[in-house]
């Protein structure tokens, strides 16, 4: 099973090639704007390096957000349009799941959002104990609180500084973005489906409509 892995909802611009388990290539550069640019250019390199055909390719995997809007919706509509046009399952995971991916033990996957908010999951051994959710601070570290079975804990994405104070003996890896070699791992053992991802919004964009700015109401149009 050959799968390309694309990762552009964080601060990175990430692909992996993986084959029945073995990373055949993979890149990473960190970013916070510039994905559309950098992405084809980018896989083009990895397939290339990985010495294989887009024709071989099986399957296609990317993350669906939370993150930067801009960002995951660049490396959805890619991996869409390849699924499209290569006629291979494309596989969506969500940000938090792949910030933990390949961790063992209680990991808390938060991400900073606006507003003193954070995008919040935990798991425990890869299994998820609560869904995606937005949260304020304070009722995401009560969340953690509740959650944690006093085990080894990892913090895991840009919002776990929020939560160092809860479990102050936890791991808390350099990089703010998710591992793209585990991430390939983590979609390799996903099933397939005919249905193409949508992207995870857990709060509504921050760029708003003239007549949102403005306060109009606006019309129904009549068909």
């Amino acid at each position: 099973m050959l799968t390309l892995v694309l990762d552009t909802a964080l601060n990175a611009c990430s692909v992996a090639l993986s084959r029945d388990g073995q990373i055949l290539a993979h890149a990473s550069e960190p970013m916070q704007r510039g994905h559309q640019e950098r992405l084809a250019p980018m896989v083009e390199a990895i397939v290339r390096r990985g010495q294989v055909d887009f024709d071989s390719l099986d399957r296609i995997g990317v993350t669906v957000g939370p993150g930067s809007f801009t960002g995951l919706r660049v490396g959805l509509a890619f991996a869409k349009a390849m699924s499209l046009a290569l006629d291979i399952p494309c596989i969506g995971v969500n940000s938090l799941e792949a910030l933990a991916a390949g961790r063992s033990g209680f990991v808390a996957a938060a991400i900073a959002a606006k507003g003193e908010q954070l995008y919040l999951q935990v798991f425990l051994d890869g299994t998820a104990l609560m869904a995606p959710d937005v949260l304020d601070i304070s009722v995401a570290i009560a969340r953690v609180i509740e959650l944690w079975s006093g085990s080894e804990a990892a913090l895991v994405g840009s919002g776990a500084a929020h939560l160092a104070n809860v479990l102050p003996g936890a791991a808390r890896p350099e990089t703010e973005t998710a591992d793209i070699c585990a991430l390939a791992h983590l979609i390799e053992g996903r099933p397939s489906s005919t249905s193409r991802p949508r992207p995870l919004y857990l709060r509504p964009p921050d760029a708003k409509t003239i007549a949102e700015r403005l306060g109009t109401p606006t019309r129904a149009v009549q068909t």
